[in-house]
């Protein structure tokens, strides 16, 4: 990719990005990550991989603004709109979109290239470990979600129930702990597997401390 055409897309992405736990420093993050995974792949489609990094949270305003939607759906069809425009093909251009819309956690779409999988691999080790807590807290907080919940007994909720409000403790048990085994390229299984007993140890102790 030709700086011109780099300068062009982040240009966009940085127009898109808010400025909480899915900023800009989070794209480099991942983008960072996944040109590092790539390092192992010579037939990875760099152009590909670069674009779709870049450009894979320009939906996050729209989901914030309407939680109904998906930021990944959103996502995908503007980040094929705007590759349009700056005069990519029919084929590249659907390749980012598709690689987009399977990035997320929480959806049905599933990556089935390889630039798709490295995406999603760095994008979820974004959210193992102790950046993936302090990224967390910055979104919950911003949201309005609580560290943790108590019953009416003042006991606190650990997280495992499924009726329970919202809280850092759910979370863990929703999402940050299920991360740990749904990597498909072996670098990132390695990285997390490192990751993996920081974060068990960090919601036993906060879930010991506030419970009495």
């Amino acid at each position: 990719m030709d700086k011109a055409t780099y300068d062009r897309i982040e240009g966009y992405m940085l127009a898109m990005s808010d400025a909480y736990a899915h900023d800009s420093l989070h794209i480099y993050r991942v983008l960072n990550q996944a040109l590092k995974i790539a390092e192992n792949y010579a037939e990875v489609d760099r152009d590909i991989l670069v674009a779709a990094c870049l450009l894979h949270d320009i939906g996050r305003e729209a989901q914030f603004k309407d939680p109904s939607l998906c930021h990944a759906e959103v996502g995908a069809v503007l980040a094929y709109d705007f590759l349009r425009e700056l005069g990519w093909n029919e084929r590249d251009c659907l390749h980012v979109k598709n690689c987009i819309r399977a990035h997320r956690f929480r959806n049905d779409s599933v990556p089935d290239t390889l630039e798709a999988k490295i995406l999603f691999d760095s994008d979820k080790l974004d959210v193992t470990g102790a950046l993936g807590i302090a990224r967390s807290f910055i979104y919950m907080g911003q949201m309005g979600v609580p560290l943790y919940s108590v019953d009416e007994n003042k006991a606190v909720f650990d997280g495992t129930g499924e009726t329970e409000p919202d809280s850092f403790f759910k979370e863990y048990h929703i999402k940050l702990k299920k991360l740990y085994d749904g990597f498909y390229t072996e670098e990132a299984k390695r990285i997390a597997e490192k990751r993996r007993k920081f974060i068990k140890d960090f919601y036993d102790e906060l879930l010991d401390e506030v419970s009495f």
